[in-house]
């Protein structure tokens, strides 16, 4: 058959057994069926070192300019990676580096396998967690004190005013830190939610703790109900949709007695924690799906999960490992799917989602890796991460 024809997407290759998958799931399932027309960025480690991180930059203003990317997972080092891999530097995380270059809200939706049951029954629908990208403690200063003296929190404006609060005055040693956020990024956050509750006829909740935080988390849920009473009410009513803020612990509380089927925002930490509680509630993090939007309409796709070192140390002793492809997958489908959209090309379409149809029904047959098999509720065959993916390249019908 002749492959299917694309318009470029840039793609991010990773690190370690993500890295494996990366290349099989290209190879076995994608480039039988599309032309892959890509721009490569290596944001494995050793290239990020090699390049003192302006690989990661380069890669972000390249799904600025094309408008759709897809990720592998990559390593943030730690001292032991520092070690391991003889870096120069301790460099950010790739993944933070490019939301604050995009300003983007990242949305993670789980992947409800055939047979895999969540552990909270009642959630018969996803929840979509929409997490602030930009700020908080990912772009925190901090600082350890010692000793007696006075800590403050010191604002000098253009025109050199300064406004002093203090923090707290120390009788001994302490630590403490400081972070920011934007009000144009707060604003971006919130209409991405706005945008995409609507794309996926969902209500929309947003929790913070403005009971403590009464101007930095009160800012976020003014700036929430401020632009909701603006532009979105109406919208939303005619959709017979909800929008509502509630506390963070409520919300969870909410939460954990809902059906699920709602867009859940956070802020950017809290987000990053409970999206791998509701992944891990689903099935794991290696069945969620996971995009970031831009306020400019650019969209990169990724796996939520970390690059599978242990499972990568047995790869290199010549061992077969089974590890689960689904949300790299999904990463590339969601990518492919999102070029096919803007470019109105529906052979790119159709093929993204007759993928994720064939890996669907590769589980209901029973065939799934090791970690699925586990959470299944009927016995079903673990096989390793090629052979799974074959089957799933077995059961694509174009």
């Amino acid at each position: 058959m002749t492959k299917i024809r694309m318009n470029p997407i840039a793609e991010l290759d990773g690190d370690e057994m993500t890295r494996i998958l990366w290349r099989q799931i290209k190879e076995i399932v994608l480039a039988p069926y599309v032309d892959l027309n890509t721009e490569y960025y290596d944001l494995g480690l050793k290239k990020r070192d090699e390049t003192d991180d302006a690989v990661t930059l380069e890669a972000a203003k390249a799904i600025k300019r094309l408008k759709v990317g897809v990720k592998c997972a990559t390593i943030t080092p730690n001292t032991a990676r520092m070690t391991e891999y003889n870096l120069k530097r301790m460099y950010k995380s790739p993944n933070g580096t490019i939301r604050a270059y995009l300003d983007g809200t990242v949305f993670r939706t789980p992947i409800m396998a055939p047979g895999i049951t969540p552990v909270i029954p009642t959630w018969t629908k996803p929840i979509t967690v929409a997490r602030h990208a930009y700020g908080d403690v990912y772009r925190a200063v901090e600082m350890k004190t010692q000793g007696k003296g006075k800590a403050e929190i010191v604002y000098t404006s253009e025109d050199g005013c300064e406004t002093r609060l203090p923090i707290f005055d120390f009788d001994e040693d302490g630590i403490i830190q400081g972070m920011h956020n934007r009000l144009s990024s707060i604003e971006s956050f919130a209409r991405a939610c706005f945008e995409y509750a609507l794309s996926v006829n969902e209500n929309l909740w947003f929790s913070a703790k403005d009971t403590i935080s009464k101007v930095y988390d009160e800012t976020f849920k003014q700036v929430f109900e401020k632009l909701y009473e603006a532009e979105y009410r109406e919208k939303f009513e005619k959709r017979n949709l909800t929008y509502f803020y509630t506390l963070i612990d409520d919300a969870v509380a909410r939460a954990v007695r809902s059906k699920g089927g709602f867009v859940w925002a956070m802020k950017n930490y809290d987000g990053d924690v409970l999206s791998d509680m509701i992944s891990a509630a689903f099935g794991s993090l290696a069945l969620m799906s996971s995009v970031l939007v831009s306020p400019d309409g650019c969209f990169e796709y990724e796996a939520a999960h970390g690059t599978v070192t242990r499972h990568y140390y047995r790869y290199l002793n010549g061992e077969k490992t089974s590890t689960n492809p689904m949300a790299t997958l999904y990463a590339w489908t969601g990518a492919l799917y999102k070029r096919g959209e803007i470019d109105q090309n529906t052979q790119l379409m159709d093929f993204s989602k007759k993928a994720e149809d064939a890996a669907m029904k590769t589980i209901r047959d029973g065939i799934v890796t090791g970690d699925m098999a586990l959470l299944m509720k009927e016995k079903a065959e673990a096989v390793d991460s090629e052979a799974f993916l074959t089957e799933i390249a077995k059961r694509i019908r174009m």
